[in-house]
């Protein structure tokens, strides 16, 4: 789930949370009240009733009468009803009827000074009944001020959770992007690249450290790695030169048929071998991503055009027809040794392994911000299961384990696609094989990297 989504759904929650509890606070202090009320109401209504006679109209009145006279009482009003419910006196007169026990008055009912309030009917003998009222707004505007204090209260814990919310996102989504941006360049080629730190010691500090021994550990071994790979091409590119020339001198002697052609076929495995040196040294030196610093303005349709004039006279013997196609001129920043190596590595891999009679088409173009160089057949193709094996380092698929070749044409192609920050993509060309070096687009005016 995404941090903002996250971060959203928090909110949200907590707003629920908050206006809930802002409710319930609410309801709680206004119940609390009036259950306050109720009792004073009660009390009122005891004293009234217990100084007269059950059913003593005139006792009643004269008490409400002389209740409502004191000082503490502003807030309290009677009525007195017959069992019909009509008025028979009072310091209130109510607009409805209200039912026995306790109820709520609202400014509906036209009391005159009261704006909310609790009432209560109780029987007062021979079938009178009297309806005593409190008002429950003690001070004018009460309800306006708890409504006010609430709204502050939650309200500032809400604008400080927001607050808070907002500068936890803040850092939170610096640090991925400290992260991210060293991921990206170390996906780059930069295995130099670390998460910067603050040093303040925290858990995102010692996350940026975990996360920077790891890549000193992958940069270490990576390194084992390549070195190994060339350190194994160097030392055995020698001595290969050397029995290939010693293979050569023998060749040239007078021999039998037989050992001269064991010979030339000796030489030719020697030609191999050092071929795959050569290929495994020219990756590493690829993934060094020195060259970058060498990088100028090409022209892949150049390129292509180019790469098209010196294979034709080997796809003409070999029966393939070399097409190209589209090669309007794109520019883009990048080494044309290495991209003129990798384009004639794709054409050549066409030719090796489609039939004869087959069309080979190479064309150059470009889309948003992205050039494509691409080289398409019209062979047998392979399948979607077997692109990965293609790309991978002595990745051969079945069906071409007999031809020649050492596995490494394609692989060298996706360096020289990574050290341009481009990639190399297979698909099917229904019918044959399509395969698209794609580089970034030089900008307009922009200078080399």
């Amino acid at each position: 789930m995404a941090l903002r989504t996250l971060t959203i759904l928090f909110l949200l929650v907590f707003g629920a949370a908050t206006l809930i509890t802002g409710l319930a606070t609410y309801s709680a202090s206004s119940q609390a009240l009036e259950r306050l009320v109720d009792r004073r109401i009660a009390d009122v209504s005891s004293a009234v009733l217990s100084q007269a006679s059950p059913g003593d109209k005139a006792s009643i009145l004269a008490l409400i009468d002389t209740f409502s006279r004191q000082r503490a009482s502003g807030d309290v009003g009677f009525e007195l009803e017959d069992a019909a419910g009509r008025r028979l006196g009072g310091n209130v007169t109510l607009a409805r009827p209200v039912p026995m026990g306790f109820s709520t008055l609202h400014p509906g009912d036209r009391i005159a000074g009261l704006s909310s309030g609790r009432a209560e009917m109780r029987d007062a003998g021979g079938g009178l009944r009297l309806i005593t009222i409190i008002e429950t707004e003690p001070i004018d505007g009460f309800t306006r001020v708890q409504w006010r204090n609430y709204l502050l209260g939650f309200g500032s814990i809400a604008a400080i959770v927001l607050a808070g919310t907002a500068i936890f996102g803040i850092l939170v989504r610096h640090r991925i992007t400290d992260v991210r941006r060293t991921a990206e360049a170390i996906i780059d080629g930069d295995m130099k690249r670390r998460v910067p730190r603050s040093g303040d010691g925290g858990v995102f500090d010692a996350q940026a450290a975990a996360f920077n021994r790891m890549l000193d550990r992958i940069e270490s071994l990576l390194e084992s790695v390549r070195n190994v790979s060339s350190d194994v091409a160097h030392d055995l590119r020698t001595p290969l030169a050397r029995l290939r020339g010693r293979l050569q001198r023998i060749a040239g002697a007078p021999l039998a048929d037989d050992a001269a052609i064991e010979l030339d076929a000796a030489v030719e495995q020697c030609d191999e071998i050092l071929a795959i040196f050569a290929a495994i040294l020219r990756i590493a030196e690829l993934e060094g991503n020195e060259r970058r610093k060498a990088f100028a303005r090409v022209d892949l349709a150049e390129i292509a055009a180019g790469v098209i004039a010196a294979l034709s006279p080997a796809a003409s013997e070999s029966g393939h027809v070399l097409i190209h196609d589209g090669l309007s001129s794109v520019i883009v920043d990048g080494d044309g040794a290495s991209i003129t190596q990798a384009v004639f590595n794709l054409v050549e891999n066409a030719l090796r392994h489609t039939p004869a009679g087959t069309a080979i088409i190479v064309s150059a173009g470009q889309a948003t911000g992205t050039a494509t160089l691409a080289v398409r057949d019209h062979g047998p193709g392979i399948t979607h299961a077997d692109m990965a094996t293609a790309l991978r380092r002595f990745g051969r698929i079945n069906p071409s384990r007999s031809a020649p070749g050492h596995g490494l044409g394609l692989p060298l192609v996706e360096a020289v696609a990574r050290l341009h920050r481009g990639a190399l993509t297979l698909a099917n060309a229904n019918p044959g094989l399509l395969a698209m070096l794609n580089l970034p687009l030089r900008a307009e005016g922009g200078p080399a990297t």
